[in-house]
């Protein structure tokens, strides 16, 4: 965990108690240069200020939540790092929840109550094993695919795509 003392982390949540909570996990983890902000506006502020290493958010804030927060440092043309990594934190696991963090660009996702070994894995994740980042006409953000299917021999990998070069070949 020596290496992870280095990091600067912005943490954004509009709940104090569980910025207070998530700021000393990661401080008994070694990392004390910790930014906080209460909304997504804020962070983007503090973005702008400050070089942060990733940023841990939470899904429901107000005015701006985590989802516009992670699509505006995607997308934005005067975001200062596109590709900063972003965990997402939310009370709510639903697979709509989830999806739509993922579709909006999130890193990783961790559902609270937080655990130390759980935000610090995800740490460990986003900075020791990066994903690539993908740009595709209706997304930008890390590679959505955790696994790689080792059979796997063609250009795309939709089951329909497959299904589609398979087709074509044959006629």
């Amino acid at each position: 965990m020596a290496s992870l003392a280095a990091l600067q982390i912005l943490l954004v949540d509009d709940n104090q108690h569980m910025r207070a909570i998530t700021s000393a996990v990661l401080q008994s983890a070694g990392i004390a240069k910790v930014l906080e902000a209460s909304d997504g506006g804020a962070a983007l502020k503090m973005l702008r200020e400050h070089q942060v290493d990733l940023a841990i958010v939470d899904f429901n804030m107000f005015p701006i939540d985590g989802i516009e927060f992670t699509r505006l440092v995607r997308n934005s043309p005067d975001s200062v790092d596109p590709y900063l990594p972003i965990i997402m934190m939310t009370g709510h696991s639903e697979k709509n929840r989830v999806y739509g963090a993922r579709d909006a660009g999130v890193t990783e996702f961790v559902v609270k109550p937080i655990t130390a070994k759980t935000i610090l894995s995800r740490i460990q994740a986003v900075i020791f094993k990066p994903r690539p980042f993908v740009k595709t006409d209706g997304y930008f953000g890390p590679d959505r695919r955790r696994l790689q299917a080792e059979d796997y021999k063609g250009p795309r990998r939709r089951s329909t795509d497959q299904a589609d070069s398979k087709g074509s070949s044959a006629a």
